[in-house]
């Protein structure tokens, strides 16, 4: 099983980053490692001082496809969840102003958060559904797929251009503005469509 991760697409996001807009989707990769267990709090490493959270819709591909069309894509996934792409943010800056790839800024142990899934027909509209991610009680992140740059099946077919999606494989479709620090006795809770689908301690 792969973790695939889009990354800038959210304008406002990219924004906050002051990161360029890309012409096409940036890709990334977590290895199964990074998922974290499931019931188990996310532990801070000791290799970054500035950990952060990014919420993103998830969904799980169902099926091998290569080379997917975005009018086919839906067929390859049933459910959809929320889940975090945690970034260890000063250790990626340091890679990329040394043009280095990012994996030990974002695909570390444990740096993948999925809540509980559900079946993606209960949505009235996939592709504009409302998600947040609550810090401590607070609203941090919030948005809707509406205003993803790539939506969820242009996104599959991307990824499906340059390597074969497999049965269990995780699709983060990335997160919107807002992204922050995680803290020790951090509180985070993920939702979708109104509905709470994790809640996670951070120590």
């Amino acid at each position: 099983m792969k973790i695939v991760c889009i990354g800038r697409n959210y304008v406002e996001h990219i924004e906050e980053l002051n990161n360029e807009r890309p012409s096409e989707p940036v890709l990334f990769i977590k290895p199964d490692s990074a998922l974290l267990g499931r019931e188990c709090p996310f532990a801070i490493p000791e290799f970054s001082n500035d950990i952060h959270y990014e919420i993103e819709v998830v969904v799980k591909i169902t099926k091998v496809g290569k080379y997917i069309e975005p009018k086919f894509a839906h067929k390859y996934y049933d459910e959809v969840t929320v889940g975090i792409d945690f970034t260890a943010r000063d250790m990626q800056s340091k890679l990329k102003e040394k043009g280095l790839p990012w994996e030990k800024a974002k695909a570390f142990d444990g740096s993948a958060m999925l809540g509980e899934f559900i079946d993606k027909n209960e949505l009235v509209n996939l592709y504009d559904t409302t998600f947040s991610l609550i810090q401590n009680g607070n609203t941090v992140q919030e948005a809707s797929t509406s205003q993803m740059i790539w939506n969820i099946d242009e996104t599959i077919a991307e990824i499906s251009k340059y390597f074969t999606l497999k049965k269990g494989d995780l699709i983060f479709t990335g997160t919107p503005k807002g992204v922050g620090k995680v803290n020790d006795g951090d509180v985070l809770e993920g939702v979708l469509a109104g509905k709470k689908l994790f809640r996670l301690n951070v120590k």
